[in-house]
């Protein structure tokens, strides 16, 4: 049966899989490069099949874009004493009147801010539930308790919370591995999809790190820099998307 949370995934992710553009950057760094101009990117580039933005950002488009809306509602600022202390700035009544496909939340797990943060989580993914509304949440290792942001037993233990309070998709960093990654993504009782990270130097990197997770079981990539800070963020989508999509390698589309 389809109710409103398969409905909008199906326009968040295509066949089951994303290859989404985070876009929420502005508020914690402000218009870094490639995001001068957000409403650029997002018809520049063909194959995306979702956005994360702010709302604000949102309400500034003058069109809609041919892709699926994640409004993000988690905020701090680099300038902050507590960076890593992120903070609600919408709801979930607010996503639906805006007419977004799902809502994404920021969850740091490790550091003196993580139980305001989940419990964040926990009332968001109620809402979402009762508005028929995907969450999407970005689970990262990252605090005082965290010595390796990459080590297995923390990627897993953290991707496993935001499917225990109730996420439809987890979003979470890459250990390197396949391997390893491979048992997170088994451990996950929610579909994975992983960060970018900063930006890489040369494509390979990139488009080897989606060969290795796509083949691991996760579902896609939400890639920000290394798409928006591109040199040109149009091939490169176009080319994630044939490894994504169509099973294709780093070597053979580099």
């Amino acid at each position: 049966m389809v109710d409103g949370i398969k409905l909008r995934l199906s326009r968040i992710m295509r066949d089951g899989k994303m290859l989404c553009v985070p876009m929420d950057h502005g508020i914690s760094n402000g218009p870094i490069p490639g995001l001068e101009r957000p409403e650029d990117i997002l018809h520049r580039c063909q194959g995306l099949t979702s956005v994360i933005i702010n709302k604000g950002i949102l309400k500034s488009l003058s069109r809609p874009p041919d892709m699926g809306i994640l409004v993000h509602f988690s905020a701090s600022t680099s300038l902050s004493l507590s960076p890593n202390r992120k903070m609600l700035t919408g709801s979930v009544e607010e996503a639906v009147r805006m007419g977004a496909d799902g809502v994404s939340l920021h969850i740091n797990v490790g550091g003196k801010e993580e139980p305001e943060m989940l419990s964040q989580l926990g009332e968001i993914s109620d809402h979402c539930q009762l508005w028929g509304m995907p969450l999407l949440a970005m689970m990262y290792p990252r605090g005082e308790n965290v010595q390796n942001p990459h080590d297995p037993v923390i990627v897993a233990h953290a991707a496993r919370i935001g499917a225990e309070c109730g996420a439809d998709i987890v979003k979470t960093v890459y250990t390197g591995d396949v391997n390893s990654f491979a048992k997170i993504v088994r451990s996950t009782p929610v579909p994975i999809v992983v960060a970018g990270g900063p930006r890489m130097d040369g494509d390979y990197g990139i488009l080897k790190m989606t060969q290795d997770v796509m083949e691991a079981g996760a579902r896609g990539v939400t890639y920000g820099r290394n798409i928006f800070a591109h040199r040109d963020p149009s091939k490169i989508t176009t080319t994630l998307s044939r490894i994504i999509f169509g099973g294709e390698t780093a070597e053979s589309v580099s």
